[in-house]
């Protein structure tokens, strides 16, 4: 996978919880997406995003990061250690993301993460708008990203990335930043292989053999 490695995971969040944050989101606060923009992103962006300070965009976004803290294989991936504060935001037609790359750290003095994955959890049917693909550029060139509601993308922090105007309907989406336990993306992505390989093995010496030299790694490589 690599430093340009990009995983989806679909129906990270069921159907009727995905209806209950669209609705929450309809009667939520809104503010000028900008206003959490560093200073060069801020002149690219086109946005609004849902008030993180208001208590029930709050509860919407631990209820969404204690999904993805379920999701065996997005824990297997990402090993997240902290979080950034989750966002909602919204595009609407002719809003838009231009090319840029998320800051380094995040989070007030004292409370930095660093962060290593970024994630866009989708809250709209792409059936409803026009346009608004995740773009995230590497090296191997550039990847478009449009995944149905409740699915989600996770990919490097480092890469340039852009969301395309919205030409109608509305976008909904959930974006995070995690710092990892495992720094390296290229250590993160053996502990991921050997996950799923452990998930195939029967009980037994294989395996038992397997989650040692796993758990060797984690204790190697692991930054708590």
């Amino acid at each position: 996978m690599g430093q340009g490695a990009m995983l989806t995971l679909a129906d990270v969040l069921e159907a009727e919880d995905v209806a209950r944050i669209r609705e929450a989101l309809a009667q939520a606060p809104w503010r000028d997406g900008r206003r959490t923009a560093g200073a060069a992103a801020r002149k690219v962006k086109a946005n609004s995003q849902a008030d993180a300070d208001n208590p029930k965009i709050a509860a919407l976004a631990r209820f969404v990061r204690e999904a993805l803290e379920r999701n065996e294989v997005f824990a297997a991936y990402a090993r997240p250690a902290r979080w950034s504060t989750l966002m909602f935001n919204r595009y609407g037609p002719g809003e838009t993301y231009g090319s840029h790359m998320d800051d380094a750290l995040m989070g007030p003095e004292g409370a930095r993460v660093r962060t290593d994955l970024s994630f866009t959890l989708f809250l709209s049917d792409p059936s409803t708008y026009e346009g608004g693909e995740l773009v995230v550029e590497g090296v191997e060139g550039e990847r478009a990203v449009k995944l149905p509601a409740g699915s989600m993308v996770v990919y490097s922090t480092g890469a340039l990335h852009r969301v395309e105007p919205v030409t109608s309907g509305e976008r909904l989406a959930c974006v995070g930043w995690i710092q990892s336990f495992i720094r390296r993306a290229d250590e993160r992505e053996i502990l991921f292989d050997l996950a799923r390989v452990r998930g195939a093995l029967p009980e037994g010496e294989a395996r038992l053999l397997l989650d040692k030299a796993s758990g060797n790694l984690l204790r190697l490589w692991g930054e708590p």
